[in-house]
C-alpha cells in the first residue's frame, strides 16, 4: 500500500506492507485523513507518545470502510463506514483499536467531512465535560478557537448548556467567523488588555472554565481572566511550553489547573473517552449540529503541500487529505 512515511524532517510516499489487525483491532481502507498539529511536531523531530521518528507513517485521524476485524471485535463489521483516531492514518489502510473507531452516524456525511471529526470530538468532550466538568449556565473561554479542535469546543460548550461562550483568535476575519460556531464574544489575545475584556463581559466575575490551547506566555493572563475557583484545562501549548507562572494569583483565585494529553493514555482510557463522547454527542453529530468546516482538501499525493499549508497557520477549520479512489 502507499503511505506517507517520515524520513528525518521530510516526508515521502512509499510502498509498505498492509498492516494486520490484532484481536481487538480493525483494518480500515482509508478514504480521507484529517491533519493535526501533532503531525507537524513529529516532522520537526518530536514524538507523539511512542509515535514518531524515521520510518513513521504520519497521521492521527481518518475515515473509511472496515475491511477486516479482529477475532474479539463484535461491534464493527466488514463494510461499515467509520471514522477513527490512531497512528498511521496517512496511508491506504490503517489499523486501530476498535474502541477508537466510530460508525459514521449519517448516511449523507462524506468521508472528507467525517475525517475532520474524531480528534476534535474526543479532545474537546474530554476537556469540557470530563475534566472541565462544565455545568449549565457557566461561562467558557476557548483559547485558539479558530482551529478545528477550537471550533468544536465552541459548539460542544453551547450544546452542553454554557451560559456564555468566548473564543479567541489573533486574526480579525477568523474572529468574525467564530460567532457562526457559537462564540458570543471573540477576543484578540495579542492585546495586553484582553483579560480585562473578559472581566468586563462577565460583570467583573471572570470565566468559570478555560480550555487552553495556548499556555506559555498566556498562562498568567488566563488566570487573570478566571473567576474564583475556575478550572483551566490545558490541551495545547501553541504559545510555548515554558513561561513564568504566578503562583500567588493561582492560589488567590483557588484555580484548578488540569493538564491533559492523549500521549500517556492507555487503550482502555481512550476507549472510555470515545464511549463518553458518543453517548453525549452522537445525536448532534448525526443531525449536523456538530460539524467542522474544511479549509482545504488536498489529494494524498499533495501531503507535503498540505502540511506546509497547516504550518503557515492561515487556515480556518480542518485540512483534509483525500485518498485516491
Amino acid at each position: 500500500m502507499k503511505a506517507a512515511v517520515q524520513f528525518g524532517e521530510g516526508l515521502r510516499i512509499e510502498e509498505i506492507p498492509v498492516p494486520r489487525p490484532g484481536p481487538q483491532e480493525v483494518l480500515v481502507r482509508v478514504h480521507a485523513c484529517g491533519l493535526n498539529r501533532a503531525d507537524l511536531a513529529m516532522l520537526a523531530g518530536r514524538t507523539h507518545g511512542g509515535h514518531g521518528g524515521a520510518g513513521t507513517v504520519l497521521g492521527l485521524e481518518w475515515s473509511g470502510e472496515v475491511t477486516e476485524v479482529g477475532a474479539h471485535v463484535t461491534d464493527l463489521r466488514r463494510g461499515d463506514r467509520v471514522m477513527g483516531s490512531g497512528k498511521g492514518a496517512f496511508a491506504e489502510y490503517a489499523v486501530s483499536d476498535h474502541g477508537r473507531v466510530t460508525k459514521i452516524p449519517a448516511s449523507t456525511m462524506s468521508f472528507e467531512q467525517a475525517a475532520t471529526l474524531p480528534v476534535a470530538l474526543q479532545t474537546m468532550h474530554d476537556a469540557l465535560v470530563t475534566h472541565g466538568r462544565l455545568q449549565g449556565g457557566e461561562t467558557v473561554l476557548i483559547q485558539g478557537a479558530s482551529s478545528g479542535v477550537g471550533l468544536m469546543g465552541l459548539q460542544i460548550a453551547r450544546l452542553m448548556g454554557a451560559g456564555m461562550v468566548i473564543g479567541t483568535s489573533t486574526t480579525p476575519d477568523r474572529r468574525e467567523r467564530l460567532k457562526d460556531f457559537g462564540a458570543q464574544l471573540s477576543i484578540d489575545t495579542t492585546g495586553a488588555d484582553w483579560p480585562q475584556q473578559v472581566l468586563d463581559a462577565t460583570q467583573g466575575r471572570g470565566v468559570d472554565l478555560i480550555i487552553d490551547q495556548l499556555a506559555g506566555t498566556q498562562a498568567n493572563n488566563n488566570m487573570h481572566a478566571c473567576a474564583l475557583q475556575a478550572r483551566i484545562v490545558n490541551v495545547g501549548r501553541l504559545a510555548g511550553s515554558r513561561a513564568e507562572f504566578d503562583f500567588d494569583l493561582h492560589a488567590l483565585k483557588r484555580i484548578e489547573y488540569i493538564g491533559v494529553t492523549f500521549r500517556t493514555r492507555s487503550v482502555e482510557e481512550v476507549r472510555e473517552i470515545n464511549r463518553r463522547m458518543c453517548a453525549d454527542l452522537s445525536p448532534a453529530i448525526s443531525d449536523g449540529r456538530l460539524s467542522l468546516p474544511i479549509d482545504r482538501c488536498f489529494a494524498f499525493a499533495e501531503v507535503v503541500e498540505a502540511l506546509a499549508h497547516m504550518a503557515r497557520n492561515a487556515h480556518f477549520g480542518k485540512i483534509v487529505l483525500a485518498m485516491p479512489a
